[in-house]
């Protein structure tokens, strides 16, 4: 595995191929990225991951400072997952001068949900992912494989391609939990012990909230229903709540089943875990 640090070492490396398959991410790697690792690479001539902790999409009381960086075996499982390059840039290398050109998204799409629990997140967000889309595929077009678990961030991305005419195949990859049903995340290493057993309670939370709403004629109190059983447990919810997949604006009686997602963000202890449903 090659591994790149500085944009020209990047596309010199990249330069002989012609569809690079992309997964980005800020390190501290589990089992779901490594699975869209190995769903990227039949995609395209050429696997490239990237590591970057990108401050901006930190906001000041987050933990950009403590968010856990593992080098050496993230290294080791992508290499072992088949990455041919890694991109891990510095900080000067990524942002050689304040970043002042900054994207935007819709606020239809981006100001709901985690824009509006974490203002200003999607623009830290699509301004690294364009940025990092630049030098990973800017000469060739290619793909890039983005977890399902992030599920607003995989929608605003999508838009963004869309929206620029960026020559880039958006690939979706399967949420990847745990045998009790957690949802992977790098954030789950911040769980106590108890903490740890108890943070399945968020999936099934949107398991039953899905399931009550299929069941219900009367859709008006489950999601509040749905925090106030959290909160009982213990957890600080910031929403669980029912969308439509399409635009993520609140679902209604006429949305049908199959077109539907759950979603719920909630803290436990000092652990804020995000996590979805479709159904």
């Amino acid at each position: 595995m090659l591994i790149a640090h500085s944009i020209a070492d990047l596309r010199q490396a990249l330069a002989p191929y012609r569809r690079p398959a992309f997964v980005p991410t800020m390190g501290n790697l589990h089992d779901g990225h490594i699975a869209l690792v190995r769903q990227a690479k039949p995609l395209g001539d050429v696997t490239v991951a990237s590591i970057f902790v990108n401050r901006l999409q930190f906001l000041p009381h987050e933990d950009f400072d403590s968010y856990p960086r593992t080098w050496e075996a993230d290294c080791a499982q992508l290499q072992a997952a088949g990455c041919d390059v890694l991109f891990a840039p510095r900080e000067t290398d990524l942002y050689p001068e304040p970043q002042t050109f900054k994207v935007h998204p819709d606020p239809a799409l981006a100001d709901m949900l985690e824009g509006h629990f974490r203002p200003g997140f999607f623009v830290g967000v699509s301004t690294v992912v364009m940025k990092l889309f630049a030098c990973v595929l800017g000469q060739t077009g290619g793909t890039a494989v983005f977890g399902k678990k992030d599920y607003q961030q995989l929608m605003v991305i999508r838009h963004m391609v869309r929206q620029f005419a960026l020559p880039i195949e958006i690939v979706a990859g399967e949420t990847c939990r745990a045998a009790d049903g957690l949802a992977l995340s790098s954030r789950n290493g911040y769980l106590g012990l108890e903490e740890r057993q108890e943070a399945v309670a968020l999936s099934q939370a949107l398991k039953r909230l899905a399931q009550q709403w299929l069941d219900a004629s009367d859709h008006s109190t489950l999601e509040a229903q749905a925090q106030d059983a959290l909160r009982a447990r213990g957890w600080a919810p910031d929403y669980l709540t029912v969308r439509r997949r399409a635009d993520l604006l609140p679902a209604t009686a006429d949305d049908a089943a199959g077109s539907l997602v759950a979603l719920g963000a909630a803290r436990l202890g000092n652990t804020r875990l995000i996590d979805n449903l479709e159904f």
